[in-house]
């Protein structure tokens, strides 16, 4: 159990049977009632994000989420394997769970698994990743229609939007949470 007074980001809450983690978070003390805490809370399992206000003082259960740092192995069917760090086990986690970090994943790649009482919850990739451009069709000069960028399939067969000027086998440096080029990789 957490009071709103120990809120803080990342803190993960289990409200109505679901767990939520808090997003952002804010003390408000108007001039005439009592005091609340507007907070912004994602859900753990389905991503959704909800507006949440609590009396200040309240008492909220919390949920105890490990953060694994784990290896990502192989695609294995429907599940993705992931090597425990520490442990050196093996552990199947199905596609629904890994989501979206499937587009950025690379074998052997390090990564971050948040487990509650041992089901995996999500998988957490670092902030940026390297890839190289698989296929990309090349630039026209002078093309401006598109705002100045084309699609590129990348490695792991994320398709995202880069610049005219990239080529075929560059590796771009790309933000695993949107799928954004952040700029190109000199080797």
């Amino acid at each position: 159990m957490a009071s709103t007074t120990d809120f803080k980001n990342g803190l993960v809450l289990k409200i109505e049977g679901q767990l939520w983690a808090i997003i952002e978070f804010q003390h408000v003390k108007p001039g005439k009632g009592p005091a609340f805490v507007r907070t912004k809370l994602k859900n753990v399992v389905s991503g959704k994000t909800v507006d949440k206000t609590f009396n200040a003082g309240v008492k909220v259960e919390t949920a105890t989420v490990d953060r694994r740092d784990m290896t990502y192995l192989y695609h294995d069917g429907s599940d993705y394997v992931f090597m425990d760090g520490e442990t050196f086990d093996q552990i199947p986690i199905p596609e629904t769970v890994v989501g979206d970090s499937a587009n950025f994943m690379l074998e052997n790649m390090a990564v971050q698994v948040a487990v509650h009482e041992d089901i995996p919850l999500f998988v957490e990739l670092p902030v940026t990743v390297e890839l190289v451009v698989k296929q990309t069709d090349p630039g026209l000069q002078g093309d401006r229609s598109t705002g100045g960028t084309k699609p590129a399939i990348m490695e792991t067969d994320a398709e995202i939007q880069v610049p005219l000027f990239i080529n075929t086998g560059d590796k771009l440096k790309v933000d695993s949470r949107d799928g954004n080029y952040l700029g190109r990789v000199n080797s």
